[in-house]
Formats: structure tokens, sequence, C-alpha cells
């Protein structure tokens, strides 16, 4: 018994643990390293990924691609200023309305549960198209070239409040529900002082798929937006690349000037910028991830 526990760590065999270990490591590998690579061609001068492709050591190094980016460095600190804003009042909004409506439809007893549900559903499956969307936001609601115009179009994601309403049903049970209201709490302190602080996976799961949602968004603000003061990062990165790409294809330009031509980035430029664009996410998700799986997988038991 004693040589059999042994040679078994956490319930499996030593062999079958060291084969885990080395199959995590390839995949964490896997994940790792072409972020790495992304970060080092971003540094790469133009010459060398031209005549030695993407490497792990290139030849020779090179920041134009970050002085080219950062040429007008109050336009990015703007950008960041915009994507911030939408992404933490977006965030905050988007989990606090999703809640609001999953957590009605995962109740029993509610009397419009199937139809509020069926309306979701539907909504999942068949929306109006841009154009509609386009008129309703600039005619109707009148909120073009603003803010309101970056965060409405993704307040609330049906798939996400199906995840939560699935929550809700599977971790709040009825009887401490019912409990509290012999206590004498109404359904908004049941709520806000019961239901949210019992639901932190799925609300940290979610508020993670906004923040990444939010933050990637450059779409809504080639639609919606004409200010340059309100420009995202994530447009004003694309609007960096278009002109690189213009100048570029421009043979007239390119023949006149060469030894700019010579000196412009194109590689290098799009992995700077996929650097800029991904750093914030990558130091928001370790807030996230003790949460991430346990309310992505409670969610998902049902449909």
């Amino acid at each position: 018994m004693a040589n059999d526990s042994g040679s078994r760590i956490g319930g499996i065999s030593v062999a079958s643990s060291l084969i885990l270990n080395i199959a995590f490591v390839i995949l964490s590998l896997i994940c790792f390293l072409p972020v790495l690579l992304v970060i080092i061609v971003s540094f790469t001068d133009g010459q060398s990924i031209l005549t030695q492709g993407y490497s792990f050591v290139p030849d020779k190094w090179s920041l134009i691609a970050y002085e080219s980016i950062f040429k007008d460095f109050q336009t990015i600190v703007s950008g960041y200023r915009v994507s911030f804003t939408i992404t933490i009042l977006g965030t905050a909004l988007s989990v606090l309305l999703m809640a609001l409506y999953a957590y009605p439809i995962s109740r029993a007893d509610y009397p419009f549960r199937n139809a509020f549900t069926f309306f979701l559903f539907f909504t999942m499956l068949f929306n109006g198209g841009m154009v509609s969307r386009y008129l309703i936001y600039t005619q109707v609601l009148h909120i073009k070239d603003s803010y309101m115009a970056l965060i409405l179009p993704m307040l609330i994601v049906p798939f996400n409040v199906i995840i939560m309403r699935t929550f809700f049903q599977t971790t709040i049970h009825p009887a401490v529900i019912e409990s509290a209201r012999i206590d004498g709490a109404g359904e908004l302190r049941i709520f806000l002082r019961i239901v949210l602080p019992l639901s932190l996976p799925v609300l940290a799961t979610m508020a993670l798929f906004s923040t990444i949602g939010y933050w990637n968004d450059w779409f809504n603000a080639l639609l919606y937006v004409s200010s340059e003061d309100k420009y995202p990062l994530q447009y004003l990165m694309m609007r960096v690349l278009n002109d690189v790409q213009y100048l570029r294809n421009n043979v007239e330009l390119a023949a006149q000037n060469p030894t700019m031509m010579k000196n412009l980035p194109n590689e290098s430029l799009q992995m700077a910028m996929a650097v800029i664009g991904m750093g914030p996410i990558l130091i928001a998700y370790p807030f996230f991830q003790k949460y991430f799986v346990k309310g992505l997988t409670v969610g998902a038991v049902k449909g």
C-alpha cells in the first residue's frame, strides 16, 4: 500500500504525471512563443525581415516601427484615453445590464420568463442588419460621433446572457432567495446583497469578455465616429497601417522618395501595433483568471 501511494502523485501515477507535465509545458510554449516572436519582430529591422524572415535572433534590431507609431504621441495618448474610457464604462454597464436581464429569466416564478427568453434567442439568431442599426443610431437615437456610439452596440450580448442565466439557475438555490424574502428583503436587496456576491465567477468572466470586446473594437468607430479626439486606439492603429500601405503602393511617391520608402516599416509596424494593442489586456487578464474557468464551466452546464 505504501509503495502504491509512493508511486502515485495526486491520484495518478508518476509516469502519467510526468507525461501531463511535459504536455502542459509544450502547450505553454505553443502559446508563449508566438507572442515572444511578435515582440521580437516588432523590434527587428525591416531589411533583416526581408532577408532573414521572422527570427527569434534577428541580425539587426530597430525601433523604427515604434518611432513611426509614436511620432504623433498626443494622438496615441488620446487613443489610449478613449479606449480606456469606453472599455471601463462599457464593461461596467454591460455586466450590470446582462445580470439584470439574466437574473429574472433564471427565476422559475417570473411570469414573463418565457417571453423574455424567446426575445433573447430571437435576437441572437436574427437581427436587422448594419443599415437599419446605423439608421437607428444616427436618425433615431442621435448618438453619432459620441462615446455612446462606441458603447451601446456591445452592451448586451445574448449568448453571454444565456451563460449568466444558467449560472444563476445552477448556483443560486431558490431556498436562499425564499429565506431572504422571509427575513424581509425585497427583490432589489436580494439581487444586490445575495445574488451578485454569490455570482462573482460568472460576473468576472463576462467582464473579461466585455473588456476584450470593447478594447479590440474599431469597426463602430469607423461607422459612427468622425471626430479625431474620439477615435479609439485600435482604429488609430488601423489608420496608421493603411497610411503605410498607401505609401508603399504609391509608385510615383516611391520613385520620388526612395530613401523614405526604404526606411518605411511594414512587417515590424504590424507587430508593434499588436504589441501596443495587447498590452493592457495581458495586464488585465490575471485579475479575472481565478474566476474565469469556474464562471464559464458552471454557466455552460445547460443550454
